[in-house]
């Protein structure tokens, strides 16, 4: 099964990754670095992370999957360091962001 999934942090901040195991036990692979700039040692203690499967298919090619998991990034904004910790693809300010 595959699926595209999104990851949300306890400080709203989301991060929009693919599977195409659908392990119960894989949350994505958002840099460390980032991630941990935003908590202090004393939110790090105690941490509660939501995936929600935003699309599946038993077919795809990787080539889809990938497809659809930017199209997510895209459409819910993950790679704007504002909203989210997707890197890719690059998120492009505009005067209007």
């Amino acid at each position: 099964m595959n699926i595209v999934y999104r990851i949300t942090y306890p400080n709203g901040k989301i991060y929009v990754g693919q599977d195409r195991t659908n392990s119960i036990n894989y949350f994505g692979s958002a840099s460390d670095d980032l991630i941990a700039k935003d908590f202090n040692p004393e939110q790090r203690q105690s941490f509660t992370v939501t995936r929600d499967i935003l699309w599946q298919s038993e077919t795809a090619s990787r080539a889809e999957v990938t497809r659809v998991e930017i199209e997510h990034i895209l459409r819910l904004g993950s790679n704007d360091p504002r909203v989210g910790y997707n890197q890719s693809p690059p998120f492009r300010f505009t005067s209007g962001a």
